[in-house]
């Protein structure tokens, strides 16, 4: 425990809020948060432990998935470099959630929000470079540049002016509806022809879907499972699926390159 950084002090606040959730329930009142968060039965050192293990399994998804891109699509692919990108940043997403929901800290909590939002501005930026990059290049590079300024303001601002979760998440809803729609008007333009896009439109429509359990507000059932864990499980098998439809494109993209070039 000491290893994951907890003190005396935190266990002794971990003991207490089980002594007071106790006298809450024995004077017949709800389950009370503390601090803004449910209380959490810990497992080792493990402080939200399905949340901690189902962030574990997504990164592994994520792993999976990326060796296995990297298997079967070759390095000369136009998209291959950006797609195997987004990989990192999803590996590294899920790893500080992990880390998050295993020992919650300012710095461990701060990595966690700033690395979801890198992984949304990434698939942005994923989704320029398919729709609009191939074809120019410059406008792509003068995006990227116009998001890494976004993100450095975003991170700069939640970490010397002040971190508000009130901006931060209102800021996420705002980039996410950006990618949710570019993403889908793509899909739903292309969808005749090229058939694999309809993976795409089943990842975006079930992450909105799957994104009102986040709504959800109730006590962790048998003090470990709770909406925002249910979240994260439900999740790894549309990882999946977009690797998936990545790698039908990123193979679709080489033959339409190889085919061109065949012509030329």
């Amino acid at each position: 425990m000491s290893l994951a950084g907890w003190t005396c002090r935190d266990d002794c606040k971990y003991e207490c809020m089980w002594v007071t959730v106790g006298l809450y329930l024995q004077e017949g009142h709800k389950v009370p948060q503390f601090h803004g968060k449910w209380p959490f039965s810990r497992f080792l050192f493990f402080q939200e432990p399905a949340s901690a293990v189902a962030s574990f399994l997504n990164g592994l998804a994520s792993l999976v998935m990326l060796c296995r891109y990297r298997t079967f699509v070759p390095a000369s692919s136009p998209m291959y470099h950006t797609c195997v990108a987004f990989a990192w940043v999803s590996l590294n997403a899920w790893f500080w959630s992990t880390v998050f929901h295993t020992r919650d800290t300012d710095l461990t909590e701060k990595m966690d929000y700033f690395c979801a939002s890198t992984v949304i501005l990434h698939s942005i930026y994923l989704c320029c470079v398919r729709t609009v990059g191939l074809q120019h290049p410059a406008v792509v590079s003068a995006f990227r540049a116009l998001l890494l300024l976004m993100l450095t303001v975003h991170v700069s601002y939640l970490s010397l002016i002040r971190f508000d979760y009130g901006y931060n998440l209102v800021a996420n809803v705002a980039i996410g509806l950006v990618n949710v729609v570019w993403w889908l008007a793509w899909c739903l333009w292309n969808q005749r022809r090229l058939p694999h896009v309809r993976k795409c439109v089943v990842v975006v429509l079930l992450l909105q879907g799957l994104s009102l359990l986040e709504l959800l507000d109730f006590p962790p059932l048998f003090w470990v499972l709770d909406a925002h864990a249910i979240w994260h499980i439900s999740t790894i098998p549309v990882h999946v699926l977009f690797f998936s439809f990545l790698e039908d494109d990123s193979l679709y993209l080489l033959k339409e390159s190889e085919d061109k070039f065949k012509l030329d």
